[in-house]
């Protein structure tokens, strides 16, 4: 049952059932979980990636690739698989799934089949090459796929963080403060003054803001996420109605998927009980693979009814050193001269040679959070 009258993607919640730890075959073998992989788990077993409950069959799998929907027809836009870079024995019905050594849920096994990674990547990345991290993980991951149902035997979360909701729990604490209407924000990056402009622009018109930043597992060289919490409390403690805003944490692994991964992330926060998503310029691209408005585009091409969830759709936002606010180019006049921008990979190199950043770009409070994080 949920909690709030946003009705689940598909029409439900399938969290997982919890079990007790006794295997129900003889046949089970221990697979130790790598970060991704805990983070789609995860994902799985709160009814966060809503219908599935459990890792896809062939038929979900290659429908999902081609059509952006599961075999039943259910919009859904990318693959959520179990992937083994060896096959297990023909003989193992359950595999049970371990993080840090502990056995904290149960794969019960319907299916094996192979993966087809350049169709996959073709489709739903629109690219084969390995410098795409998206890509990369998908050939990495191993070509032996296994679909069924997964039940939990954890009792805590699987993915743990001081800011951690289920969507059961943030359906939960939309209902105890009376919002019916609630947009959903996330990003993989430092929050800087821009970010802040699309926030509170969101609320002028919502009851309430999920502060949703991604915490599973991104690339390298992607600021760590505690520091970017950090980042986001140190914020919202000085510029935020806190009676508007919760902060919780999306432990979804980061995919690079732009345009696919954004119909993702909407679906998502569906059903975590959210009724609006942002989605700005490049949202979940990576280098140039994407163009710089495609992901909010691909939803030009989905019914909204089946979507079920509004899209605030943002342009590019920068400091316009003539306007002195943030603005974006529907309402600023002024030459890219006047813009102030900085890139992600700007924003690391002044990081780490010490220097600061512009107040206008961020928040001082915010600056001094990732100052000490790259200083140490």
């Amino acid at each position: 049952m949920t909690t709030t009258s946003m009705r689940p993607h598909g029409g439900t919640l399938q969290s997982a059932p919890r079990t007790s730890h006794r295997p129900r075959s003889s046949h089970a073998q221990s697979v130790e979980l790598s970060k991704r992989q805990i983070a789609d788990l995860e994902m799985l077993v709160t009814g966060a990636y809503s219908p599935l409950n459990g890792y896809m069959v062939s038929a979900d799998y290659r429908s999902t690739i081609i059509e952006m929907r599961l075999d039943n027809g259910t919009l859904w836009p990318m693959p959520i698989v179990f992937a083994l870079p060896e096959p297990l024995a023909l003989h193992v019905e359950e595999v049970h799934l371990s993080v840090r050594g502990i056995h904290v849920a149960t794969l019960f096994i319907t299916e094996r089949y192979r993966a087809d990674p350049e169709v996959e990547a073709e489709h739903v990345y629109g690219t084969t090459s390995l410098d795409h991290p998206g890509v990369k993980a998908i050939y990495e991951q191993g070509s032996y796929l296994y679909g069924g149902h997964v039940e939990l035997h954890a009792i805590e979360p699987i993915v743990r963080h001081t800011h951690y909701l289920s969507p059961e729990q943030t359906r939960r604490a939309f209902q105890e403060r009376g919002w019916r209407t609630i947009v959903a924000f996330q990003t993989r990056n430092p929050v800087h003054r821009a970010h802040e402009y699309l926030h509170k622009v969101a609320l002028e018109s919502v009851d309430g803001l999920l502060l949703h930043p991604l915490v599973g597992a991104t690339k390298e060289d992607d600021v760590p996420a505690e520091v970017r919490m950090e980042a986001y409390k140190v914020l919202l403690e000085n510029y935020y109605p806190t009676d508007r805003v919760i902060l919780g944490v999306y432990p979804a692994a980061m995919r690079y998927g732009g345009p696919r991964e954004a119909v993702l992330h909407a679906l998502s926060r569906k059903n975590y009980g959210c009724t609006h998503f942002i989605v700005g310029r490049d949202h979940a691209g990576v280098g140039s693979f994407y163009d710089t408005y495609a992901a909010q585009r691909i939803f030009d091409g989905i019914d909204p009814a089946e979507l079920g969830i509004e899209i605030l759709r943002f342009e590019h936002s920068f400091y316009c050193t003539r306007c002195e606010q943030v603005v974006s180019l529907r309402t600023c006049p002024h030459g890219g001269s006047e813009h102030l921008t900085l890139s992600g990979t700007k924003v690391r190199e002044l990081l780490r040679q010490g220097q600061e950043l512009p107040k206008e770009f961020s928040r001082p409070e915010v600056a001094e959070v990732l100052r000490r994080a790259y200083q140490s």
